[in-house]
């Protein structure tokens, strides 16, 4: 039976009414990409490239994120191919949906996260030849960066 928390619907806009801080992740086999956001502003920031390499590093500091940041929702990246199916990565990335909304107990939205890496990492690296970014762009940055694609896909699909 499906987990009700990882709805995979945008919906998750109309159940916050209030403002409301909500977590995002673009799940990797290596790193997690976390990003920020509130339902007020509706914009999004990066926060942290999570180290996937290790369970227990990887919920030590998804768990010290949930402190700090007390979410009332969180969304994670589905990943599909360009022709609209699943990729080899969307049943990891349903599994980590669950196994989040389940250890946090709340409710996760799924969203197509198709080419959200790439566009991050054009943002990054406008930024970088714009001169507003100072620092190289490392793979964490990019990952936190797709994080925020994905959150920001989720404020548009939920209006």
């Amino acid at each position: 039976m499906p987990d009700p928390r990882a709805t995979g619907s945008p919906a998750g806009g109309a159940r916050t009414a209030a403002p409301a801080l909500i977590l995002a992740f673009d799940f990797g086999k290596r790193r997690i990409g976390v990003a920020c956001g509130d339902t007020l502003s509706r914009t999004a920031r990066p926060l942290a490239g999570v180290d996937n390499s290790s369970t227990a590093r990887r919920w030590d500091a998804i768990d010290s994120m949930m402190r700090e940041w007390q979410p009332a929702l969180l969304v994670v990246g589905l990943p599909y191919n360009v022709d609209d199916s699943e990729s080899i990565m969307s049943e990891a990335a349903r599994g980590f949906a669950r196994e989040v909304g389940s250890r946090y107990d709340l409710t996760v939205d799924l969203v197509d996260e198709r080419y959200s890496s790439l566009d991050a990492a054009s943002r990054l690296k406008s930024a970088r030849e714009s001169g507003a970014r100072k620092r190289r762009v490392a793979k964490e940055d990019v990952d936190a960066a797709a994080a925020c694609v994905i959150l920001e896909r989720w404020f548009t699909e939920s209006t």
